[in-house]
């Protein structure tokens, strides 16, 4: 059906309450993974064997040839999660560096990164191709050059991970910091990813949550506070610190 543009005279509904980019963050086991397979017919896309001890919805990868035929897979299956977890995106960044420099390798100016000084590719006559074991890191290229390449990449597999389903669930490890307010270093919790990959990420997330034990229970927190970076575009998770509960998350 071809699409119809037409100007709305009167405000449009809202898609949905809940968030559809969702990312969740915190400490090693503290229990992402446990929540995660507590959520009814999410499929998680493990990346680091964190599901080994879990009994889940879940399909691991080990590197991005595999993730990509995972994400195949998902494409054409007769059944659609309603959620997808990516277990985890700290993790994608790394496979993404190695992806990037594969992308530059491409580009005029990479045609002679990772490549021999005198063997040939007999079938191109081109410099062949080192093994990828003994590859440079595009992020070694001068003045910062190489992170265009990853920022690209991990963009890339971003947005294919949204088109699997209504519903994507990002997880992070933390990066521990600190800032100065008022004259005082203050300690800061954050997304552990590199540079501007967390902008990236951040601007297509509906919500981020950090995740903590208080007491003797789980925690999500959707308020920046005490260095705790967290937000939410979604009206009654703003500024919001409540016990985790997927049902309180998800309330359409």
């Amino acid at each position: 059906m071809e699409k119809q543009f037409v100007l709305p005279e009167t405000p449009v509904s809202k898609k949905t309450s809940s968030p559809e980019n969702l990312i969740i963050y915190s400490k090693p086991k503290v229990g992402k993974t446990t929540m995660l397979s507590k959520l009814n017919d999410c499929l998680i896309i493990d990346l680091e064997q964190g599901t080994n001890k879990i009994d889940a919805l879940k399909v691991q990868a080990d590197n991005l040839k595999e993730l990509y035929r995972w994400m195949n897979e998902i494409r054409v299956a007769n059944h659609k999660y309603k959620y997808i977890a990516v277990d985890t995106v700290t993790e994608l960044e790394s496979w993404c560096e190695w992806d990037a420099t594969a992308m530059y390798m491409k580009t005029p100016m990479g045609k002679n990164f990772n490549r021999h000084d005198t063997k040939t590719d007999p079938k191109t006559g081109q410099q062949a191709v080192l093994p990828r074991s003994q590859w440079d890191s595009v992020l070694t290229l001068p003045k910062g050059a190489g992170y265009l390449y990853l920022r690209n990449s991990f963009k890339k597999w971003v947005n294919m991970f949204m088109e699997l389903a209504d519903h994507v669930i990002f997880i992070a490890h933390v990066k521990d910091g600190s800032s100065d307010k008022k004259g005082k270093e203050v300690a800061t919790k954050d997304l552990d990813l590199t540079g501007k990959l967390k902008t990236i990420l951040s601007q297509k997330a509906d919500a981020i949550g950090y995740v903590y034990w208080q007491d003797d229970e789980l925690m999500i927190s959707f308020k920046s506070k005490d260095g705790i970076e967290a937000s939410s575009r979604c009206d009654h998770l703003k500024n919001t610190v409540m016990p985790f509960d997927w049902s309180k998350i998800y309330i359409d």
